[in-house]
């Protein structure tokens, strides 16, 4: 199926369209990549879904990152109608981190919610079900995914 935009036409009508709520970034090696306020992201989630130009329909994965100062929560997301793909990512300070959960929009975050909590230690707000999967109930020994966690059986492999 051919996509009804190029990579190009995709990042500038998103631009010309959300040019007050998503802010693009040459980061996006093969898909546009923009960055959102978290204020913004249930506005600006639902946006892309809904508008007829774009209908970004699936949630592919949300991932966190750490990068020692702040967490980043990236989205990647499609239209399966208009054969579009592109990510964006929402910024958050490392002291308490917390984001709004977009379960109401992509009912799939609800799983990749539930493993960015779990492992990142991000709170997300407003999720029906943030109960541990990965790691066990009694669980106590921090946030796996921080690049500050360590562990007392832990051994960290040298950076290569």
């Amino acid at each position: 199926m051919k996509s009804s935009m190029s990579k190009d036409e995709l990042a500038q009508y998103v631009s010309s369209h959300f040019a007050e709520k998503l802010k693009p970034l040459d980061t996006g090696r093969f898909d546009p990549m923009f960055e959102v306020k978290a204020q913004d992201l249930l506005e600006v989630a639902a946006a892309l879904r809904d508008d007829p130009g774009l209908r970004f329909d699936y949630l592919c994965c949300i991932s966190g990152v750490d990068t020692t100062e702040t967490f980043e929560v990236v989205y990647s997301i499609a239209s399966t109608p208009n054969n579009l793909r592109m990510d964006f990512k929402v910024v958050l300070p490392h002291e308490d981190p917390e984001i709004d959960s977009v379960q109401t929009i992509w009912p799939a975050a609800n799983w990749y919610e539930r493993e960015v909590w779990e492992l990142y230690g991000i709170n997300i707000r407003n999720h029906d079900n943030l109960t541990r999967f990965l790691l066990p109930d009694d669980w106590d020994q921090g946030y796996p995914m921080r690049k500050d966690w360590d562990a007392p059986d832990f051994v960290r492999l040298p950076e290569m």
